[in-house]
């Protein structure tokens, strides 16, 4: 699943009815982290590419609201969610800025295969370099 995170319930709700507008009928929840709506990995590309650009839109807007909430001393966060082998689910802290570098040229799907990636790397390391495989 495609995990999408809000800190304000506003732009949560404004996501919702974009996917909904969109046909999609997104999975949503509320914990202690924040607002989420979780979406299947299997959408087209087009649809990812309406989907991601609105969801970058709504970003801005929590990022705002936020700030206002919270004055100028708010603290900006951005992190990956990782699966261990063993079924926790740990969160890796990123710069923001690097993340939203990075999700301006990777879906949130590929971001995630690169981090399970590494975390697949480091829980069952092959010796063997890549050339070597």
């Amino acid at each position: 699943m495609l995990e999408y995170i809000f800190f304000d319930e506003r732009p949560w709700r404004r996501f919702i009815e974009f996917l909904q507008d969109q046909e999609m009928v997104p999975e949503t929840s509320k914990d202690d982290e924040g607002w989420l709506v979780m979406l299947p990995e299997d959408i087209d590309d087009d649809l990812n590419d309406r989907v991601e650009a609105f969801y970058d839109k709504m970003l801005d807007f929590n990022e705002i609201l936020v700030a206002e909430a919270e004055g100028e001393d708010h603290v900006h966060a951005a992190g990956v969610n990782i699966t261990l082998k063993d079924g926790r689910t740990v969160q890796a802290a990123i710069d923001p800025k690097v993340m939203r570098r990075l999700l301006e040229v990777v879906t949130a799907e590929e971001l995630g295969d690169l981090v399970n990636a590494i975390a697949d790397a480091v829980e069952n390391p092959d010796q063997p370099s890549i050339c070597q495989r």
